[in-house]
């Protein structure tokens, strides 16, 4: 299991809807995350900034990666289109942020 933690943004004014399309995630969503190897996963919000942080079987880019291969994905993806700046970064994967520090 390796830790894992990325960032995106939301486009100014669609906070809220942001926060109301995830009040109730698609269970096909949820069993393609575990799946695929993503567990402890938790999305916070300050203003615009998103932040997830995830647990991941073997690591975050090929949990996610292989999630982000999933026919349900590509629709949840498609949905937040009109929500999200950007959700991946030039490589198609999630604005991986780097561990600094860790308290175990």
């Amino acid at each position: 299991m390796r830790r894992y933690c990325f960032t995106f943004t939301i486009i100014p004014g669609r906070e809220a809807e942001y926060d109301r399309r995830h009040r109730e995630v698609w269970p096909e969503l949820v069993a393609a995350l575990r799946a695929n190897g993503v567990s402890n996963y938790s999305i916070f919000r300050r203003d615009r900034l998103v932040i997830g942080y995830a647990e991941c079987e073997p690591d975050g880019p090929t949990a996610f990666g292989a999630v982000g291969d999933t026919e349900v994905n590509r629709r949840w993806a498609e949905w937040f289109g009109d929500v999200l700046v950007e959700l991946a970064d030039g490589t198609g994967g999630p604005a991986a942020c780097a561990e600094v520090w860790h308290l175990p």
